[in-house]
């Protein structure tokens, strides 16, 4: 009679999904599909998407780079980018949302314990408020609407999935091994390729759609590849982050990805810039 199997034995190949690569594609195709969607569909229920996101944000952050007291600086920071969100869905006057975001720095100022904590708490609810604010103003602009969206998305998106399989297949020399020891100048240069093309492609799409462009061909791909760029300075910043406070990922909210910072640290790269762009086209045009 042959003995029962060793449950401690060698175990076959496991499942696609059951791995890594598995959970982090499965994760990508999920929030994608969410994100997309709720772009679609615009208005209230984009930007609490992004009020979500922003919160999750906030919340790794404060972890992350252990702020005191937490609890306290999140509700602050959180009721003010609710407060934002509000401004946004309502078309309240822009001057409210800048008051409330400067009364959020206030309060997360006095109510940090010390200096260190202040800067830190500030500096994560900006990015909070970036990642809350942007998408859903560029949603409703009139000149940019979801065309602009899906750029940014679609530039910070394949950025992100190439670099990772170029840089994987081809390796090489590594970009910056003191803050990320796997990422790798030809994942970097894949990545940007890219990007590039698939800022382009939407911009081909649309315009054969008949949607508003966004620009001319040519300045689409001179802005999709300083977004691409910028894309991976973010990822790379964040990273910087994460060994500055040494965790390995900002949590476990997104299977194979970690945190929502590590999701959308290009993004929130990209968004800043575009943000930084329709805030000095704002007040060029006063």
């Amino acid at each position: 009679m042959m003995p029962a199997a060793s449950p401690s034995g060698p175990q076959g190949p496991r499942p696609w999904y059951a791995t890594e690569l598995g959970a982090r594609f499965a994760s990508a195709i999920v929030l994608g599909i969410v994100a997309l969607l709720a772009a679609y569909r615009g208005g209230g229920l984009f930007a609490l998407f992004w009020l979500l996101a922003g919160g999750a944000i906030l919340y790794e952050w404060t972890t992350v780079a252990r702020v005191r007291p937490t609890l306290p600086l999140q509700v602050a920071f959180g009721l003010a980018l609710a407060g934002m969100t509000l401004v946004l869905v309502t078309d309240a006057p822009a001057a409210i949302g800048f008051g409330l975001f400067g009364l959020g720095c206030i309060a997360g100022a006095v109510v940090a314990r010390d200096t260190r904590n202040r800067i830190w708490a500030l500096a994560g609810f900006a990015c909070a408020a970036v990642v809350t604010v942007v998408p859903p103003l560029v949603r409703e602009h009139p000149e940019l609407g979801i065309t602009g969206l899906l750029w940014m998305f679609a530039v910070v998106w394949t950025t992100d999935v190439t670099a990772y399989f170029v840089g994987r297949k081809l390796g090489g020399p590594k970009l910056w091994p003191r803050v990320s020891p796997k990422k790798t100048w030809s994942g970097f240069a894949g990545g940007f390729l890219g990007g590039v093309g698939a800022g382009l492609l939407v911009a081909f799409v649309a315009q054969r759609l008949g949607w508003v462009p966004v620009a001319s061909l040519p300045v689409v791909v001179l802005l999709s590849g300083i977004a691409s760029l910028v894309s991976q300075a973010g990822d790379l910043a964040e990273s910087a982050l994460k060994r500055r406070f040494e965790v390995k990922d900002s949590s476990r909210l997104i299977p194979g990805h970690g945190g929502v910072m590590d999701r959308l640290d290009g993004f929130f790269a990209v968004a800043l810039l575009v943000g930084a762009v329709l805030l000095g086209a704002r007040i060029a045009a006063a």
